[in-house]
């Protein structure tokens, strides 16, 4: 085979000899594990002459051209709630939507992010699996990490706070917040219906820190850019409720009305170093259209 000229994304070769797409691409790849490579042909990121080909069996001639696409998402695959935003041997980064768990509770054991993942990656092979990192409330949509195995989950895990370069979201809150940016510091506990609470006294509970600031506000909704320090369960959402401007649609925590239909909060960015190259990769989602209608 022939290695072509290429742009960054794309490897393209010429075939010499005639042979199935799956044993070409093993020999082409040979650093990848099969598992691997056959992933690599579910996700549609095989070419063959510019027409996508998925199947293994597929009958290479002398002459044709292969492209491999490098890091494309799960076109093969089809998920609900969620889309794939990166995936390679080690990890899995998704854009979650609103509504879908991200896992399974007592009440919902159907419809998860984890299960819709874990269904995608034992078709490629029954023994692979997936991994929860961390976690999205339901109602909360944006970036969410998954790993590929219990080694890599350990190692995003324990070095979370070394290895996060940047967790931010985008909230949308009740009433106009006054002070531009600032930077609420609390300490969080849980009661016995598993509400979240702060306490001001020192030690009280999980160290939170959130840091905010205005993108726009009119009379009724301010548009916060929020920065974590520490992750919390439901800190976002507690720390706006003491500000007096709680997430639109959080009745939990004193949201009053929910003109757009759901909870106000997305995970706009999460920029980490890869846990086995070490490699620093940043996902940003879009701002949900609904954040920015005008009222």
């Amino acid at each position: 085979m022939n290695k072509q000229r290429q742009n960054p994304n794309m490897e393209q070769y010429k075939v010499e000899k005639s042979e199935e797409l799956l044993s070409f691409l093993l020999d082409t790849m040979s650093n990848r594990s099969r598992n691997s490579v056959k992933s690599i042909l579910t996700r549609g990121q095989v070419f063959v002459n510019n027409k996508e080909v998925t199947k293994h069996n597929f009958r290479l001639e002398p002459g044709y051209t292969v492209t491999i696409q490098k890091n494309k998402a799960a076109k093969a695959a089809t998920f609900e709630k969620m889309k794939i935003l990166y995936e390679d041997d080690s990890i899995i980064v998704i854009e979650k939507d609103s509504g879908l768990l991200s896992v399974a509770t007592e009440k919902e054991k159907s419809l998860t992010a984890y299960k819709q993942l874990m269904s995608y990656v034992r078709k490629i092979n029954a023994k692979n699996r997936v991994f929860v990192v961390h976690r999205l409330d339901r109602d909360t949509s944006g970036v969410m990490l998954f790993a590929k195995s219990e080694k890599v989950k350990q190692t995003l895990q324990s070095g979370w706070k070394d290895m996060v370069k940047e967790r931010s979201y985008v909230a949308l809150v009740e009433g106009t917040v006054k002070k531009h940016e600032g930077t609420i510091t609390s300490w969080l506990k849980e009661n016995e219906t598993f509400k979240m609470y702060s306490s001001q006294k020192p030690n009280d509970g999980k160290k939170a820190i959130t840091h905010y600031k205005v993108i726009k506000a009119n009379n009724n909704l301010s548009l916060l850019s929020v920065y974590l320090e520490t992750g919390r369960k439901n800190q976002i959402r507690v720390h706006m409720a003491d500000l007096g401007h709680p997430v639109v649609g959080d009745k939990k925590y004193g949201s009053k009305f929910n003109p757009i239909g759901r909870l106000g909060l997305h995970a706009i960015v999460l920029a980490f170093n890869h846990p086995v190259t070490g490699e620093f990769l940043r996902f940003k989602s879009d701002i949900p259209s609904v954040f920015l209608k005008k009222r």
